[in-house]
């Protein structure tokens, strides 16, 4: 019953009454064993509380409670998502000399947290170590690890690795085959992506939402508009709904090739639906502003208050923008001090589009005084403005004085 109970707390991230259940549970004549502390453990650790996941598993040794290979996995998992490479390696060792062996999850967590590190090689030789010690990957493990290089726009390691699966007689799934098709979309290699799309139903397979989400994304940004409707449209015979994300890749779509009026016009039939319409509304906005139909964006934004919405930093940031692109950098600053009155926070990326603003008009005095009503605050330059002001101060040098100040340098 206690079990039954922390495992639908914990998983419903209520950590401190789980951890508060286990102490109970102490006082009583029912004893907590290894699966209630793995418990807490994991749901500490899901909870970026790792100093106290850390000082239960010491307890638990004190205690003289057997720890086993999901004990240390739970923790493996909290010090790989803190980036707590020192704490990994004496786990892992740890766990070696108590012979308690890694299993294929302790692999995957070890691959997945050293992919996000951006250190995709080593959770390769992760793998290729712990198979010879024969700990097998699974298809989990294969797909963190081809990730980790489509992130990277390594593709042909990726497409290496996806092969070497294969190879194994690991069957892709239809989670290998979207990450390889987003990672040739980002790379605008839409041959290799369409032969990928091909060959889910050839292994029998079906592709998902996703999978056509990636696809239309890539037809878009590379141009191939006539194709993309067909595509979509292939997608609606096959009974599959777009969400959200697929509205989005179509809006955008539609904006960034110039296709303002099949932008509105799919926008007024989710307007007429009324899905997702909050998100709708800011790719709208921004696709409109980025068109130069600044008007239009105006009567959408304007908009939002009457149908019972309220802007976010993001909205007001766009329009903002919108202002900057047309020169009006009066109505832009309007705007700011419009969105602080309205209690909505401007955010750095907000000031940076203010400050290229004010660069793009040449109205370098006006940005000075901007700039010094920001110096107490946490405003940085991001590399869009320092690149900005490096093209701007060939006419006025003194304008580099300013990035040691304003650039956080990351």
């Amino acid at each position: 019953m206690y079990s039954v109970v922390m495992n639908g707390l914990s998983k419903r991230g209520h950590t401190q009454n789980t951890f508060d259940l286990l102490r109970v549970m102490e006082q009583g004549n029912a004893k907590p064993d290894a699966y209630i502390y793995n418990i807490v453990i994991d749901a500490l650790c899901k909870d970026r509380m790792l100093d106290a996941a850390i000082s239960l598993f010491e307890e638990m040794k004190q205690k003289g409670i057997p720890l086993n290979v999901v004990t240390y996995n739970s923790l493996i998992d909290g010090c790989c998502k803190l980036g707590q490479w020192e704490e990994v390696r004496t786990l892992f060792f740890e766990m070696v000399n108590l012979n308690i062996y890694p299993d294929v999850c302790t692999l995957t967590i070890v691959a997945d947290g050293l992919c996000k590190e951006g250190k995709v090689e080593d959770a390769e030789e992760v793998m290729r170590h712990l198979i010879g010690k024969g700990v097998e990957p699974d298809v989990v493990t294969y797909n963190v690890i081809i990730d980790g290089y489509c992130l990277r726009g390594q593709m042909d390691k990726a497409r290496r690795l996806f092969d070497s699966m294969i190879d194994k007689s690991i069957k892709p799934d239809i989670v290998s085959y979207n990450t390889l098709i987003n990672g040739y979309g980002k790379k605008k290699k839409l041959d290799e992506a369409m032969h990928l799309f091909h060959e889910i139903s050839r292994n029998g397979l079906k592709p998902s939402i996703v999978t056509y989400s990636t696809i239309l994304k890539g037809l878009f940004d590379a141009g191939r508009t006539n194709f993309a409707e067909k595509f979509f449209a292939e997608m609606l015979s096959t009974g599959l709904k777009p969400n959200l994300c697929t509205n989005c890749i179509l809006l955008d779509g539609y904006f960034h090739n110039g296709l303002v009026e099949k932008a509105m016009l799919l926008f007024y039939e989710l307007e007429r639906k009324r899905e997702d319409i909050y998100i709708e509304l800011y790719t709208v906005i921004d696709g409109l502003c980025k068109n130069s139909q600044l008007d239009k964006a105006r009567t959408i934004f304007e908009k939002l208050s009457l149908i019972g919405l309220f802007p976010n930093v993001i909205t007001y940031t766009t329009i903002i923008n919108g202002l900057c692109l047309e020169g009006l950098i009066d109505e832009a600053k309007d705007m700011l001090r419009k969105m602080e009155h309205n209690g909505c926070s401007p955010n750095n990326c907000t000031y940076n589009v203010i400050v290229q603003g004010f660069l793009k008009c040449g109205k370098i005095s006006e940005m000075n005084t901007f700039l010094k009503e920001m110096s107490g605050s946490d405003f940085s330059f991001d590399a869009s403005t320092v690149e900005l002001l490096i093209d701007v101060s060939a006419k006025d040098p003194s304008l580099l004085n300013l990035i040691p100040q304003f650039h956080s340098g990351s």
